[in-house]
């Protein structure tokens, strides 16, 4: 029997991933909202994690320390093509499995049963996408400037978190702006964040 934790935002899409999960009878199932106090999942073991791409936050949490203590590598993403940057992180973060979220319910399946394994299983349709990831432009810098940005920070702001001048935290938004192909800072931001990148 494999335990299985769902860990999804949203109330009826977790429901229905459970769901579809149970109908394997091979799978014991539970379930996790982010947001919740998820100190009570801790001694519920369990074997691998399925969790929403879009609920893992920055770089250096890809996989999440939630959820290395619950299933430590054996975690399935589930992510689309469309975000390369959320491919890129569950992939850097140790991640196992990666699911495209338009796959059938049996690939969700085999895919928990591959990770349950210890192996890695990718999504045909992520391959691509996950290739173009390891393409992004921008420097941790870069990044991290445009990300203070989009969280409506002024220049003056950015400089100050960040330790650096004015003049520079302008170069580096010039740049990114440039390397990632927009017209201005809002349409960066747009770009880095459409990637999943931020």
């Amino acid at each position: 029997m494999v335990r299985v934790l769902v860990v999804h935002g949203e109330g009826l899409l977790r429901s229905a991933l459970v769901q579809l999960l149970k109908s394997d009878d091979r799978l014991e199932v539970s379930s996790l909202c982010p947001r919740a106090d998820a100190s009570e999942y801790y001694t519920w073991p369990a074997d691998v994690c399925v969790v929403d791409g879009d609920r893992l936050e920055g770089a250096g949490e890809a996989c999440g320390a939630p959820f290395r203590q619950l299933c430590g590598d054996r975690l399935v993403v589930l992510a689309t093509p469309e975000r390369p940057g959320v491919l890129r992180r569950a992939f850097d973060g140790g991640a196992l499995g990666l699911v495209d979220k338009n796959a059938s319910a049996q690939r969700l399946i085999k895919a928990v049963h591959t990770v349950a394994k210890g192996e890695r299983f990718l999504d045909d349709t992520l391959t691509v996408a996950l290739l173009k990831g390891a393409q992004m432009p921008l420097t941790t810098r870069e990044l991290s400037v445009l990300s203070l940005a989009a969280q409506g920070a002024p220049v003056a702001e950015i400089a100050a978190r960040l330790h650096l001048s004015r003049g520079t935290v302008r170069n580096y938004m010039a740049t990114a702006i440039r390397k990632v192909g927009a017209r201005n800072r809002v349409d960066a931001i747009r770009i880095v964040q459409s990637g999943g990148w931020t």
